[in-house]
């Protein structure tokens, strides 16, 4: 059963972002809408573009998201009548694919996914022709999949394992029902065509930089993060406690109460802020740490644009975005020590303002609608060819029918 929550269900047509979109029927899709963090923020930019397309989300809450898609059709799967949370979505994690995939795409001539586990597996129609954006493939299943295993006990473990093994199953089989990916960051491309054996073109996501600047700086250095096991606040907090610096760690997650008892003094939690009190904090930290091998960072973005440095893990999307030198630093292993060693070499007054906002302007929404437009445009010339991913590997067969109910046909 499909839900449609808010807006009106008629279509209209309108200037989009590319004439060639003019007069089409699009669909929007994106993976959850239950808070803003990154992803929601480039969809959000996705949506600006093309402002009366619909929106297709497997559950949706519009508290959660601050009320910015209520201007919007947002239609949502069967998931819906949970009525979940970010706080308590996690549980239902095995049922997305299927509710994502009964998603009705009937009648849409185009649909763009936002992808950071299963947008990218809706079913659109035969000629309708399909371009994905991708955060990153879903990383339980992927990159993050023996890390999630080890931390359950060992009688979840083997269940857990068979769903992984089932969804990367689907995933694969869902990727090759795409048209044309595109990635936020050459990490991402590489695992795009490492587990789905499909080329992209990189599109670094839009930041709202026209939102921050400079200001007066302070004594302390700030994490601006969900605060999850994969993105390894632990390291941080253990560093900064080590060394007695002050540390703000701004944001939520299931991982608060444990990092708060490793902290030391010197260490202050300001729960999740809002949009407002992130940018007086970026404005006035001596530096953004992180320590996850993120895909991108807009966080990293934002201090850049707020004219502070980065002291980051030299991995992932951040090597992409920071200057080593000029607009930040970088440690080579994800533990305290290695952190420590780049800290206390750290001086604030050895990396101009001006620099890291030069930076930060690298990417702007308006760079970032131009080129997906390009995109978009080059997939609609091309048409729905579902074209084989290239290279030296066997062409990948497209498959257009339900991923769940072929999945036999790929276990290994």
């Amino acid at each position: 059963m499909l839900r449609r929550v808010g807006g009106v269900g008629s279509v209209k047509h309108s200037m989009y972002a590319t004439p060639a979109t003019q007069n089409l029927r699009i669909a929007l899709v994106h993976d959850f809408l239950l808070d803003l963090r990154g992803a929601e923020r480039v969809f959000l930019q996705l949506c600006g573009m093309f402002p009366e397309a619909d929106i297709f989300t497997a559950v949706y809450d519009p508290v959660g998201t601050q009320g910015r898609f209520e201007d919007r059709n947002v239609i949502t799967s069967g998931l819906q009548k949970l009525r979940p949370t970010a706080r308590n979505f996690r549980p239902l994690l095995p049922f997305y694919p299927a509710a994502i995939e009964s998603l009705d795409l009937r009648g849409y001539d185009l649909v763009i996914s936002s992808s950071s586990a299963w947008a990218h597996g809706v079913i659109p129609d035969e000629n309708a022709v399909h371009v994905s954006y991708c955060h990153n493939p879903f990383r339980y299943a992927w990159t993050e999949r023996e890390a999630t295993l080890d931390a359950r006990s060992v009688v979840v473990r083997p269940v857990l394992a068979q769903v992984m093994h089932r969804w990367r199953q689907w995933d694969f089989i869902a990727a090759q029902r795409v048209d044309a990916y595109v990635a936020n960051s050459k990490t991402t491309q590489q695992r795009i065509e490492r587990y789905f054996s499909r080329d992209s073109t990189v599109i670094y996501p839009p930041v709202e930089i026209e939102r921050f600047s400079p200001g007066p700086v302070e004594d302390y250095h700030l994490v601006l993060s969900e605060l999850i096991a994969h993105k390894r606040i632990e390291v941080v907090v253990r560093a900064f406690s080590r060394l007695g610096l002050p540390l703000v760690v701004a944001g939520d997650g299931p991982d608060a109460r444990r990092l708060q008892r490793l902290a030391g003094p010197s260490v202050r939690f300001a729960g999740r802020v809002s949009d407002h009190e992130a940018e007086a904090l970026l404005r006035g930290a001596q530096s953004m740490v992180v320590a996850a091998t993120e895909e991108f960072g807009i966080a990293a973005v934002e201090a850049q644009a707020s004219g502070r440095p980065v002291i980051a893990l030299r991995a992932g999307g951040l090597v992409e975005t920071v200057v080593e030198g000029k607009t930040g630093l970088f440690f080579d292993r994800p533990d305290p020590a290695a952190l420590c060693a780049v800290l206390e070499q750290f001086d604030a007054t050895d990396f101009a303002t001006a620099d890291c906002v030069a930076q930060a302007q690298r990417f702007s929404p308006e760079r970032f609608s131009n080129e997906f437009s390009a995109v978009v445009e080059k997939t609609l010339s091309d048409g729905p060819v579902r074209s084989a991913a290239s290279g030296n590997r066997a062409p990948a067969r497209r498959v257009r029918g339900r991923g769940l109910a072929r999945q036999s046909r790929l276990r290994s």
